[in-house]
């Protein structure tokens, strides 16, 4: 079956392409970098020929309001008018856990109408709803810091590995079409300061980590369950300490 993934060499992407061709797939990871344009339009017709599945785990390069709306939107109406006409069967896409919670958020506004462009499509569809990757602590970390310390929202987090959100993804992708969303998440809760408190350490990271109630999330403001599933969700089987030692061990050997 030939499944397109679009953002295919990016984190999630590249680690899905090699999943579902590891099962026999032909699995076809497109991005700017290999010609296609999901703004623009262009190479679409072309990578789409014959494809059965899409699967979009692309992500905008701004996160500015107006520009990561006009990216989802114009990128989705673009992939799901090329999919109709070339007879594509499933589109799947990855968003995020809390779309709909964080009305002050443009990303997860933007996010929103990417998955209502998508329902409103004639294509069967599946979303999958994953919650923040273990990979990303750094960068919500980043986002967090005034004067060299980190000011984050003690409130509930439940992250994962990125291989787990692929692995969940690739089982979406080669299934039938969900016409809904699924959740998924980490096998462990925490709160988003002591998530992060704790991946710094591990990295040496010398910052400070501040349980601050006021402390923004990207500049939103977060309730006590924003982050985590409403309700029932697939767990993966990486724990965020194995990720740490591991991932900590990859850093040291590659420096070496």
């Amino acid at each position: 079956m030939k499944i397109v993934v679009i953002g295919g060499t990016g984190l999630i992407g590249s680690k899905l392409v090699g999943n579902l061709a590891g099962q026999g797939h032909d699995a076809v990871a497109a991005s700017p970098a290999s010609g296609v344009n999901t703004i623009t339009g262009e190479g679409l017709a072309e990578v789409l020929a014959g494809a059965s599945v899409v699967v979009d785990v692309s992500n905008s390069p701004s996160f500015e309001a107006d520009a990561v709306m006009k990216f989802f939107e114009t990128s989705t109406r673009n992939l799901l008018a090329a999919e109709t006409a070339a007879g594509v069967k499933h589109h799947v896409a990855l968003s995020v856990v809390g779309t709909d919670r964080l009305p002050d958020s443009g990303y997860f506004l933007a996010k929103l109408a990417q998955e209502k462009l998508i329902k409103e499509s004639s294509i069967p569809y599946s979303i999958v709803h994953a919650t923040q990757f273990f990979e990303f602590f750094k960068s919500i970390a980043d986002a967090g810091t005034v004067d060299n310390k980190v000011h984050l929202a003690p409130v509930l987090v439940q992250p994962m590995a990125a291989d787990d959100v692929a692995d969940a993804v690739a089982k979406v992708a080669t299934g039938t079409p969900l016409n809904g969303t699924l959740d998924i998440a980490g096998p462990e809760q925490f709160r988003l300061d002591q998530f992060i408190r704790e991946g710094l350490n591990a990295r040496n990271d010398p910052r400070e980590v501040i349980a601050d109630p006021d402390g923004r999330y990207f500049g939103a403001r977060l309730g006590q369950r924003t982050l985590v599933p409403a309700g029932e969700a697939q767990l993966g089987d990486t724990h965020f300490k194995d990720w740490l030692e591991r991932s900590t061990k990859a850093a040291a050997a590659k420096a070496q």
